[in-house]
């Protein structure tokens, strides 16, 4: 099994800790230390060595940082864990709504007569110190660099992870890493700059076409690089890590120890670009006025799938969808009562295992039923073990990381028979993901201008969720992949190529949640009788196959554009991943996506 269902943090272990790091506030002669979910590298996910914010508070979730003072620790979570939060968390620790409250906002109202609060130069980016820096400007609280405190203190930490890298082979990636750079380096010589800092682990995997698995669920290997305008790179990564691929890197690729990199940075001559998104304080710091700012330069190729990227998810999600048929006509045999969430989590790892390009679950299986389900990211554990009882809806948000693709998708199904009102808002997000899909819009808009179309059956029935509506995906990469989303805060201009999930959702708490998403990439539309011959248009293509639960739609509520998409829709996934599944399955298919 690659998921696991063993607890990881609780809720008594925090108070201790946070004792123990509050004396080591107090030693440093600080007033305040802060403990974010990010490492070095500031991508999402964070090895077991680096998961600083849970082993302190208990909270898991792939979002949020502490705050600790003297008398209050607050825990800083977004929309979507606002519920986790308050089981994992003790009391010591005040949970607190942000970004709709800020840290700074927070630092004021409680150090009112000002004081010294310490971070990590590693662990926060230049944006991030920069804008709290200037939102305490007058309020007597000061920022100051500081080791980190609570390393200090945690006497069994794990060691950094040293998982051998791999080849990602050119038919998955479309292109030579000696092409990648030469391009990329072609943007540092237009810019006028001399090099490039890069931080983001699945940025230098895909720009030099390695894999890695130094960050669970994730192909990623963990360094930095520094990209040169004569197209040759500098990479820090543990050397041990990359034996037997020295052919593949060849000699304009320059492995040193990771230790070496604020070195090398130092003896850089500028310009020198960072990303202030993503680019570690100290690397700001050791470049002074060296650094330029700008976006690091594989992050919009990188999201802009080529060819065999597309097609090697196209391919992905038909296999992964054939292993979702298959679980879903698995569960519909099971009585109501009979199973519970760590059956079904382990019942689909099975079926995506039968395919040999399976590498791992692309993040640990959500399997939430009844009131489990209207946590976000809810994960089980032995603890938390449900059984599936009729009336109840299950969220089923998976995915895997096969060798050509990365999958994600959504189902929530009915157990048994299941409340009129859950099928009311059930069909309210089926409709918004319908209007979502079918959308076509003028080329520069982003995620902010069209993200609306996802919600406005929940906005007009009084509902909403606290999540985007999409997030960028990887190609055997990061399921979570910038900077591309479909987010009222995501300003980047959708391009052809990018993948990203459509996942609009409802969550009632203690009652049922519900969530369905597809991934879909954006591609050129064509033009249209009658349509303006000078606008350049996009739209939407599907990736993701598997049927929707026709129990849970309340059919009246769909206008017939909606309904015409779902019908087709069905009828493509019947055609498309019927010939891949058993007989069983294969007939379950077939009454799963009838006309409605």
């Amino acid at each position: 099994m690659y998921q696991s269902f063993e607890v990881t943090a609780r809720p008594e272990q925090g108070p201790p800790r946070l004792e123990q790091l509050r004396a080591g506030i107090a030693q440093a002669k600080l007033d305040g230390f802060i403990v974010p979910r990010a490492d070095a590298h500031q991508g999402e996910y964070v090895a077991a060595r680096d998961a600083r914010l849970a082993w302190l508070s208990g909270f898991t979730g792939s979002a949020g940082f502490c705050v600790v003072l003297t008398s209050i620790a607050g825990v800083f979570i977004d929309g979507r864990y606002r519920t986790q939060v308050k089981a994992q968390v003790a009391d010591v620790f005040t949970p607190v709504p942000w970004p709709e409250i800020s840290m700074a906002q927070w630092l004021r109202t409680q150090m009112p007569d000002g004081g010294r609060v310490g971070f990590d130069p590693w662990l926060h980016t230049v944006d991030q110190i920069n804008q709290t820096t200037a939102a305490l400007a007058g309020s007597g609280i000061e920022l100051v660099q500081s080791s980190n405190l609570v390393d200090a203190i945690w006497d069994d930490q794990p060691a950094p992870p040293m998982a051998p890298a791999k080849i990602h082979p050119i038919e998955f990636a479309g292109e030579s890493h000696q092409d990648k750079r030469a391009r990329l380096s072609q943007t540092l010589i237009d810019a006028g700059e001399r090099a490039a800092v890069i931080t983001l682990p699945d940025s230098l995997c895909w720009l030099l076409n390695i894999r890695g698995a130094d960050v669970e669920r994730n192909p990623v290997l963990q360094g930095f690089g520094i990209l040169h305008s004569d197209g040759s790179v500098d990479l820090f990564a543990a050397p041990q890590k990359f034996k037997g691929l020295e052919e593949h890197l060849g000699a304009d690729v320059r492995l040193q120890p990771q230790e070496a990199f604020l070195s090398a940075l130092s003896a850089l001559e500028g310009p020198v670009r960072i990303d202030a998104s993503t680019a570690p304080q100290i690397v700001a710091d050791t470049l002074g006025e060296r650094a330029t700012h700008g976006a690091e330069p594989c992050a919009l190729p990188k999201a802009c799938k080529n060819g065999a990227e597309i097609e090697g998810a196209a391919q992905a999600h038909l296999r992964d969808g054939a292993a979702m048929v298959e679980m879903l006509c698995w569960l519909d045999a099971q009585a109501p009562g009979s199973i519970s969430e760590t059956q079904v989590v382990s019942q689909l790892e099975q079926f995506r295992r039968r395919d040999n390009g399976l590498q791992d679950i692309s993040f640990e299986t959500i399997a939430g039923t009844g009131p489990n389900g209207a946590i976000m990211h809810y994960r089980v554990t032995e603890e938390t073990d449900t059984t599936l009882e009729d009336g109840h809806l299950i969220v089923l948000d998976s995915g895997g990381q096969y060798l050509d693709g990365t999958t994600d998708i959504t189902r929530t199904i009915a157990i048994g028979t299941p409340p009129s009102e859950a099928c009311a808002a059930f069909t309210r997000v089926l409709a918004g993901m319908i209007a979502m899909s079918r959308l076509r819009w003028p080329r520069g808009l982003a995620g902010a201008h069209i993200e609306a179309i996802g919600r406005m059956p929940l906005w007009l029935a009084g509902q909403d969720f606290d999540h985007g509506l999409g997030h960028g995906v990887g190609a055997y990469l990061s399921v979570h992949e910038g900077p591309q989303r479909l987010s009222r805060i995501s300003h980047v201009p959708l391009e052809t190529g990018m993948i990203l999930s459509n996942e609009p959702g409802y969550y009632r708490e203690g009652a049922f949640g519900i969530r369905l998403e597809n991934l879909l990439v954006v591609q050129d539309a064509p033009a249209l009788n009658g349509g303006d011959a000078h606008r350049d248009m996009l739209e939407w293509r599907t990736l993701a196959y598997a049927p929707i639960d026709r129990r849970l739609i309340v059919p009246e509520m769909l206008d017939p554009d909606a309904r015409a998409w779902l019908n087709t829709y069905h009828a493509e996934v019947a055609a498309k991943i019927g010939p891949r599944v058993s007989d069983a399955a294969k007939e379950w298919l077939l009454a799963a996506t009838a006309l409605i």
